[in-house]
């Protein structure tokens, strides 16, 4: 299982993954789920993904290298950010027809997988879609600017109430922590490092990436603060009057 998060608001993008696939008593796997297309002053292009590991890395090189009879076409070559998400349902169908019909054989259901797209290329918007399994999307809207997948139900309510899309990028950063961390709390099948993206609208270049783990100052802080800050809200609150 996986937790990713990401926002599309009126500054700019705020992506979060952690980085666990595999958990149990002496089985627990770390791969990034995030990868990052860079080139300054054209295009940043961030793809997240959650479900079996093997079809999202055949999703991603298929990205690199291009699809069947459009190897040309790959991700670096896409002109707007709807044409890569159209390219990434693209090349999950493509996956699905080599192996999809094989996996759901021995396994119903086992074909699924779902991604994060976000970034901007020059001249167009910056944008954030959803893709699914079934190699169709969605975008965010000023009224719902953030998407998650994997282990998502854990850190959803704080979203709900703090995030809007006027919030400001590092604002935006620390909610996305915070309901990384409820998620962490509360299931272990999320796990660390975490990998953070922040990228700025309109700026073509990546503004701040960073890899979080347990020792991480920052994070510690987050964790203790938004524990502490839970019990003293808890306190000041009316008991219960019956």
């Amino acid at each position: 299982m996986t937790y990713c998060v990401a926002m599309q608001l009126k500054e700019g993008l705020v992506m979060l993954s952690d980085s666990r696939t595999n958990a149990g008593v002496d089985n627990i796997a770390t791969f990034r789920k995030t990868t990052v297309w860079e080139k300054p002053g054209d295009r940043v292009i961030a793809l997240m993904s959650a479900g079996n590991l093997a079809i999202t890395q055949a999703v991603v090189a298929m990205l690199d290298e291009g699809i069947g009879e459009l190897a040309g076409e790959t991700i670096v070559k896409a002109r707007s950010m709807f044409g890569a998400a159209q390219l990434v349902g693209r090349a999950v169908r493509a996956v699905y027809t080599e192996v999809g019909g094989a996996l759901e054989a021995k396994d119903p259901g086992a074909f699924n997988v779902s991604f994060l797209l976000g970034g901007q290329i020059k001249g167009r918007r910056c944008r954030l879609f959803q893709v699914y399994a079934a190699g169709n999307f969605i975008h965010t809207t000023e009224s719902t600017p953030f998407f998650q997948i994997g282990e998502h139900k854990y850190g959803k309510p704080i979203l709900d109430r703090a995030l809007g899309f006027d919030t400001d990028l590092r604002r935006a950063a620390k909610l996305a922590l915070i309901s990384m961390d409820s998620t962490l709390r509360s299931n272990l099948t999320v796990g660390l490092p975490l990998d953070l993206m922040i990228y700025r609208a309109d700026s073509l270049k990546v503004e701040l990436r960073r890899t979080i783990d347990e020792d991480d100052p920052y994070f510690q802080q987050i964790r203790q603060g938004w524990s502490a800050s839970l019990r003293n809200a808890l306190a000041t609150l009316p008991d219960v009057p019956w």
